[in-house]
């Protein structure tokens, strides 16, 4: 791939020649505009319990509202609801992680061609995380699969509309499957005391579930089902409550009440703790346009999967590149520590990243700050010949960040994960071997 150094507009030098189009790197700041509810935007479910539990911002995420904030900016913010993940219990509302529903006879090969890993070795009630990729070898989603029986596959995707590229790769009906969105909505509950609390929810068997295991389980007599998983680096389990358009507040009240004793509390999902963890988010981090090979989620393209999937050659192909030494994108994700005064909320814009000489070459995607390290972390786009670990670059935080005003802030290329997870992927797994 050749790039023919195409800069944005209002910023020259950072280099997206392979991208259609590219991110918005203006530099606009936090715009002091109201969100409209309207009927336009889904609520879900769960949307009016999480106002009563005092959420008061929100975004939208899969065309549905979801909570981003409970503690207000005088009690602590964010950070507060971080310190409660990271040393007890919280109750995450994520029911926009809408579960797109495929099952039929060939739910199996069709689940295998449209996923990067191989389906056929998930057992029935566990599950991966796994990413979808178009024939360009871009992401479009990178859900958690799960598995309910050998013939029903959960989506539980990230933010894109999944269901209508299922519902047209299987058109006309090449597989025999129905593809369906599902009244299914997630709560996630996530913390050190997580174990505890499920178990004095639902009973001693959950802890015998394995990471991303399954269980069926009723929660004040409504049917979920329970999955070890989430999107935080801490200990914590999914609950899928099953029927959510009518079972939503007796599962919600039944996981609070019993959650009272653990000091359990309501918090929106914790960005800071999974760029700490190196999760990535979809529509932030990565998107269509991006491949697996710029964001570290190579493992995720096996080597022997026999099986032909979307992707594939394209995929094997930038593989191929990459072993003989030539880098086929302009941009590279990697982990920055920097400087700065604490950031301590979500960066409204793409913060722009220089080379030791000020000259602008990449962007920020999911900047915060960090109380395990003491300083903040980030997760950043650079060029390839930026991307080592210990590479010095400058951050041009805004100004309310900037520990001198007017002044870039020095960073560094570091280890992704910055902290380490209750449950490393198998990346991490392998670079510990």
């Amino acid at each position: 791939m050749t790039h023919q150094n195409r800069t944005h507009p209002n910023v020259p030098g950072v280099d997206q020649s392979d991208r259609n189009v590219p991110a918005n790197l203006r530099q606009s700041g936090p715009t002091p505009v109201q969100m409209l509810i309207s009927t336009r935007v889904r609520k879900s479910p769960f949307w009016h319990l999480s106002i009563e539990a005092g959420a008061w911002r929100a975004t939208v995420y899969n065309r549905m509202y979801h909570p981003r904030g409970y503690a207000r900016p005088e009690d602590g913010g964010a950070m507060a609801e971080y310190r409660a993940l990271v040393n007890g219990v919280t109750l995450w509302n994520v029911a926009v992680e809408r579960q797109i529903c495929v099952k039929g006879p060939d739910a199996e090969d069709f689940v295998n061609t449209v996923i990067t890993r191989d389906a056929t070795k998930i057992e029935p009630m566990h599950g991966k995380y796994c990413i979808l990729c178009n024939d360009k070898g871009g992401i479009l989603n990178d859900p958690v699969l799960l598995r309910l029986a050998e013939d029903e596959f959960w989506f539980s995707v990230s933010d894109s509309d999944l269901m209508l590229w299922l519902q047209g790769v299987n058109t006309p009906r090449r597989w025999d499957v129905d593809i369906t969105e599902l009244d299914v909505a997630p709560l996630q509950i996530q913390g050190p005391l997580s174990e505890d609390l499920m178990a004095d929810l639902i009973g001693e068997e959950v802890r015998s579930i394995p990471y991303y295991g399954m269980m069926e389980a009723k929660i004040e007599g409504c049917p979920v089902v329970i999955s070890q998983t989430g999107f935080s680096g801490e200990k914590g389990y999914e609950v899928y409550v099953r029927n959510a358009s009518e079972t939503a507040e007796p599962v919600w009240y039944g996981i609070r009440g019993i959650g009272a004793r653990y000091g359990l509390r309501v918090i929106a999902p914790g960005h800071h703790r999974r760029i700490a963890a190196g999760i990535l988010s979809w529509g932030q981090d990565m998107d269509a346009e991006t491949s697996p090979f710029q964001v570290n989620l190579a493992y995720q393209v096996p080597r022997k999967k026999t099986a032909d999937y979307i992707g594939k050659q394209a995929l094997e192909q930038q593989r191929a590149q990459i072993e003989a030494g030539q880098y086929p994108f302009a941009l590279k994700l990697v982990g920055l520590k920097m400087g700065g005064l604490p950031i301590t909320d979500y960066a409204p814009d793409f913060w722009l990243v220089a080379d030791e000489k000020g000259r602008r070459c990449g962007y920020v995607t999911s900047p915060w700050y960090s109380p395990d390290l003491e300083e903040n972390i980030a997760l950043a786009y650079v060029p390839w010949d930026h991307s080592a670990i210990g590479t010095r670059l400058k951050v041009e935080l805004p100004e309310m960040y900037q520990e001198t005003s007017g002044k870039s802030v020095d960073a560094v290329v570091s280890d992704v994960p910055f902290v380490a997870s209750e449950h490393p992927s198998a990346r991490e797994r392998r670079k510990a071997g």
